[in-house]
């Protein structure tokens, strides 16, 4: 898969700009039922907008979720769910209609000429620890060489005019809410402080029965049953279209594969669905992918094996992640999590933080594969080790999730409800 970059995106939004304004006509004459509601995801039917369309479809609204490839389609109808390809005329005619359209990335998760008016649901896909939206200068990174302090003005006009468009956008906590406000331009009434319903799967039943759910389905999809055996997920961020900075030479790899065997553990590495497989995580991830004898111990495990990880947490033994959003999920669960920053310095400059890295990564993160793989045999055959990542990912996730009762969801689709009725309560 070809890997998506801002510039290419902006110079997409640019020459886009007539057909945004005919849909925008189309909808100003269009009129919205009371009772639609359309549904959208980048990674497919799954993340947080598949859990509120459960609970809609539950509470009786007419729920209906816009594809956009025949695996979606093939997914949705697996679910019985109702479904229709967001580009073609009837998605147009569907998000022009709704009442409710609800999105984790952006517009282009429904029919974006048509996604004007009605209320406007961001579940968005992630706390962000990176810089995101309009606090990250990349979001509106000029895609031409002349002028590029005038065309990135224009391109974050647009792009504010465009977040103006959501009504709810729920929060994880109040360190996270202002997050939110400040990348999406958007006043504290529509960040609501409710939870993100793609982590509810994270809070509900017993731990036990989670992780065993968990590693069943991880099992399932690697074809082979890892049995008792630690199994580590590899998930470096998205770099905006770059490759990974840092993949490890063949004597790193052997070294990681030589833990592996030593350990009987699987890394199981998982590109982002935005990045080809040379942007999406190391050698290790292409030897892998490749089935290649040197990928012994390591497995591919990317959007193409499962749209949505967020439910196969618990069935991890470990995590190593870069600057990605993950590590905020993990933290629910709890998962021991080992940061990997070879370009931290570089990254800081170009993307930068909310915090600092330490308070997410600690004063450890690891700079070099070297220090990596004896951070993580630290974890796999160090129990006082091992509890101590776990005793950090907790103070994490006390410190970014207001909720852990699994209810996120309910108050989200209440949050909706106020919007539509004002009158109605929220909590």
């Amino acid at each position: 898969m070809a890997s998506f970059s801002f510039g290419a995106g902006n110079a997409g939004k640019l020459l886009r700009i007539p057909l945004y304004l005919l849909g925008r006509v189309a909808t100003l004459v269009i009129p919205r039922t009371s009772d639609v509601w359309v549904f959208g995801s980048a990674v497919g039917v799954a993340d947080g907008a598949l859990a509120v369309h459960r609970h809609a479809t539950d509470a009786g609204e007419r729920a209906i979720w816009l594809t956009g490839s025949a695996d979606e389609d093939a997914d949705a109808r697996s679910r019985g769910i109702p479904f229709v390809r967001r580009h073609s005329l009837r998605g147009f005619w569907l998000t022009a209609r709704a009442r409710v359209i609800v999105i984790t990335h952006g517009f282009g998760d429904v029919n974006r000429y048509a996604a004007t008016g009605g209320v406007v649901v961001q579940l968005w896909h992630g706390i962000p620890l990176k810089r995101i939206g309009l606090d990250a200068t990349v979001t509106t990174a000029s895609p031409v060489p002349f002028a590029r302090g005038a065309v990135a003005r224009v391109l974050a006009a647009l792009y504010r005019r465009t977040q103006g468009r959501i009504r709810v956008l729920p929060a994880a906590s109040e360190i996270v809410r202002g997050r939110l406000e400040s990348a999406f331009g958007l006043d504290t009434l529509r960040v609501p402080v409710a939870g993100e319903p793609r982590t509810d799967t994270l809070s509900q039943g017993a731990a036990d029965e989670r992780r065993a759910r968990a590693r069943a389905r991880i099992g399932a999809l690697l074809g082979e049953d890892p049995g008792p055996a630690p199994v580590v997920l590899y998930a470096p961020t998205w770099r905006d279209g770059a490759p990974d900075p840092a993949p490890p030479t063949g004597t790193e790899l052997a070294a990681l594969q030589a833990l592996l065997a030593e350990t009987g553990a699987l890394l199981l590495v998982r590109s982002h669905h935005l990045g080809g497989s040379a942007a999406g995580g190391s050698a290790a991830a292409g030897a892998a992918a490749a089935g290649t004898a040197s990928a012994a111990g390591i497995r591919p495990f990317g959007s193409d094996v499962v749209a949505d990880i967020t439910p196969l947490l618990p069935g991890f033994d470990a995590l190593i992640t870069d600057y990605s959003s993950l590590a905020f999920d993990a933290a629910l669960v709890p998962l021991p999590t080992l940061f990997h920053a070879p370009d931290l310095a570089a990254y800081e400059r170009s993307r930068g933080f909310y915090g600092t890295y330490a308070d997410v990564a600690g004063d450890d993160a690891a700079h070099d594969w070297a220090t990596l793989i004896d951070q993580l045999r630290g974890v796999l055959t160090d129990p006082g080790a091992r509890a101590e990542r776990t005793h950090r990912a907790e103070r994490l996730s006390a410190r970014v999730h207001a909720f852990r009762d699994g209810r996120n969801t309910e108050r989200v689709y209440r949050a909706i409800r106020h919007a539509l009725s004002p009158t109605e309560r929220v909590s």
